[in-house]
């Protein structure tokens, strides 16, 4: 594995020589890290595969993505959150292959997609019940319903940005040093809003004012929409069930009506017009009788909605 050119390096990511020589990052000691990393990126890319496809196990899991961080992307985070490590364990805290593992939490990234919001607790569940997670923290917008993160104790953390996103780190041991893993875990809606918004903010060194505010209207639309698929979901679930309950009601019922019938169809003292209008009237009462209390409870779910 060629080793890193750190004049190249810093030209091709845009960093300052002053910001590196301030924090007094060693040159060496990334190219040890560079090095180290490659040398086992394969049995991480096994982790990620892995994570992926336990994840793919779960009902309501609309998809999965995976990834192993990029070599250079890793060495660019190292320079760059070293002065947040000085202030986080001292002046003397620098990234070396003894600690980058730990450090850096999301050389493994896993994403699982669901549909709706309702189904977050299920996966939370799962996720919890397989994996050692060391922390959970919460993406919210200003403003969201953050009360069952509250009642779980998940660390939460409001973004201005209108990201909406649960991550866990969980622990791996690909080796015999301790790998930290992220999974993300978020809607449909709001992965689509993520990756603009990455898209974005790695296109521009500061987002122009015309972009950010349509991103934050963009973001209240992808708020809107969970919530009316939600809705909808709930919905079609009261649906269903009332579907079922009538289809049994009115089965119990045609049945009983067959009775009738059969016992006005025998009766002799009744003449045949006078059957008839019996008969017919007794199925319009019926008719009537199910498309109203069918209507009622399909109903009752948006009622108590508004």
């Amino acid at each position: 594995m060629v080793k890193l050119i750190k004049e190249d390096f810093l030209r091709n990511y845009h960093i300052l020589e002053d910001e590196f020589l301030k924090n007094k990052i060693d040159w060496d000691t990334l190219n040890e890290i560079y090095l180290d990393f490659n040398k086992y990126r394969h049995q991480y890319e096994t982790q990620a595969d892995y994570i992926a496809d336990t994840l793919r196990t779960h009902g309501k899991i609309h998809s999965v993505k995976s990834r192993v961080k990029d070599p250079e992307h890793l060495i660019v985070k190292a320079i760059r959150k070293t002065s947040d490590r000085k202030i986080k364990y001292g002046e003397d805290f620098q990234f070396n292959i003894n600690n980058y593992k730990e450090e850096v939490t999301d050389l493994i990234g896993v994403r699982a997609i669901h549909i709706f919001k309702e189904d977050w607790e299920d996966i939370h569940n799962f996720i919890t019940s397989i994996w050692k997670v060391v922390e959970i923290t919460a993406n919210v917008r200003e403003g969201d319903d953050t009360q069952r993160f509250d009642e779980l104790n998940i660390q939460i953390q409001s973004r201005k940005s209108g990201y909406r996103s649960v991550h866990y780190l969980i622990e791996f041991f690909p080796t015999n040093q301790r790998v930290i893993a992220e999974i993300q875990v978020r809607t449909i809606f709001e992965e689509g809003y993520g990756e603009i918004d990455h898209q974005l903010r790695y296109s521009h060194d500061q987002i122009p004012e015309v972009l950010a505010l349509n991103l934050l209207l963009l973001n209240r639309i992808v708020g809107s929409s969970d919530e009316m698929a939600s809705f909808i979901n709930l919905l079609n679930r009261s649906w269903t069930q009332m579907e079922g309950k009538y289809e049994r009601i009115i089965d119990y019922k045609n049945k009983q009506i067959e009775v009738l019938k059969n016992r006005i169809a025998k009766t002799t003292t009744i003449e045949d017009k006078e059957k008839h209008d019996i008969l017919s009237s007794l199925d319009n009462i019926i008719m009537k009788d199910d498309l109203m209390h069918l209507t009622e409870n399909l109903m009752k779910p948006l009622k108590e909605s508004l």
